[in-house]
């Protein structure tokens, strides 16, 4: 089946988000939420916990794992860049920030594990891919910085909420029915394995004298 391109206004509904399917393509308009840390993730579940407020509304949002680096004067933030960094170092926090938070959209490169999956069937979410090392052509969708959550923290590990036009096309890895590209390599390459073990033992055997 030929990939569907869509054009969509974030944050993503759940109603919008069950709509795609893996291995369509993206481009997104409006307000998305980015961060690159790992203390931001670990952070999150203890404010979900109780032990302080969000930094920002968050919940129904867009989660992105995309660095960024914004320049601040006085009260203004100006972004430099923006850059995708790799999800699977947050599969041990997703689950929980999905079902907690109702996140629609959730996305970085590398995708995210079963556990995940199954928390974006649950809300309704998607995991969008983004282009690696893209820097250049994703900061150009970036129009402005709406607001930054705990700027106490590094730069790249805040959150910040940046209105984008035109970001992307990024590609559904994992859609909101529990399909995920990742799971689909994962499993083809476990069933190639005895073939690909074969055809190395083959390739080592001493030629005939």
């Amino acid at each position: 089946m030929t990939p569907s391109l869509h054009r969509m206004r974030f944050p993503l509904s759940a109603e919008a988000a069950r709509k795609l399917r893996v291995g369509d393509l993206v481009v997104l308009d409006g307000e998305i939420l980015v961060t690159a840390g790992l203390p931001t993730h670990q952070r999150l579940l203890r404010a979900l916990e109780g032990h302080e407020p969000l930094p920002l509304a968050m919940r129904d949002q867009s989660l992105f794992h995309i660095g960024s680096y914004s320049e601040q004067r006085g009260d203004h933030f100006d972004v430099r860049y923006i850059n995708p960094t790799t999800s699977t170092r947050f599969n041990p926090y997703m689950p929980t920030l999905i079902r907690e938070l109702g996140l629609h959209a959730v996305g970085g490169k590398g995708g995210l594990d079963s556990a995940s999956v199954q928390a974006l069937r649950l809300t309704g979410g998607v995991y969008l891919s983004f282009l690696g090392g893209g820097c250049t052509p994703l900061t150009l969708a970036v129009k402005e910085v709406v607001e930054v959550g705990w700027p106490d923290m590094l730069t790249h590990y805040r959150i910040v909420r940046l209105r984008v036009e035109g970001l992307g096309p990024a590609t559904v890895g994992i859609d909101a029915h529990g399909n995920s590209l990742y799971e689909d390599v994962r499993l083809s390459a476990r069933q190639r394995l005895p073939e690909i073990l074969a055809e190395l033992a083959r390739t080592r055997m001493p030629p005939e004298s």
